[in-house]
């Protein structure tokens, strides 16, 4: 059954996340990555990770998400033009995207052992998880905050400032 629901949502996950790539519209590309944050909290799940299942929907899903959608929305992203891209991603892209994929699966077959997984005698509790993210990783994580923080109002300051380029002519004639 566990594996079935991992297919399921993995593949899930995967059709998000192309989606998300091929989508034309900003808000339905938002919409396309909740689907592969609650896809990757499911997945959490799967594995006995509760808690980051839970983090995964409370914290990604739900208000990072929510915040981007309402950057897009702020920023009144329409259709963007629309470019064949670089002539050199298109001569290196495909190449290199083979290559990658060619290293990934010779090391996927030549790996022995692989789908082999078992339980430690102590699994971590919330309590254990939560000491060391208040402790030890306390700084990445406040330091990531102030980094979107920091991208949002960027990406304000951007919109505004293309806004205020507008000049309105005011006492002035059309014949002069």
């Amino acid at each position: 059954m566990h594996l079935i629901l991992f297919i399921v949502f993995a593949g899930l996950c995967l059709t998000g996340a192309i989606n998300l790539l091929l989508q034309t519209h900003p808000i339905n590309s938002a919409l396309s990555l909740i689907v592969v944050m609650t896809s990757l909290a499911v997945l959490y799940l799967l594995l006995g990770a509760e808690f980051l299942a839970a983090a995964q929907v409370i914290v990604y899903a739900g208000a990072i998400m929510v915040l981007f959608t309402f950057v897009v929305m702020l920023l009144n992203a329409g259709r963007e033009e629309r470019t064949l891209g670089s002539r050199v991603a298109r001569i290196l892209g495909f190449p290199a995207v083979t290559a990658i994929l060619a290293v990934m699966a010779t090391v996927i077959l030549r790996s022995e052992d692989l789908g082999v997984a078992g339980l430690r005698d102590r699994i971590t509790t919330t309590q254990d998880l939560s000491a060391v993210l208040f402790t030890k990783l306390l700084l990445p994580f406040e330091v990531t905050s102030v980094l979107i923080l920091i991208a949002i109002l960027g990406s304000v300051a951007l919109a505004r400032q293309g806004d205020g380029k507008t000049r309105v002519n005011i006492g002035r004639t059309a014949g002069k």
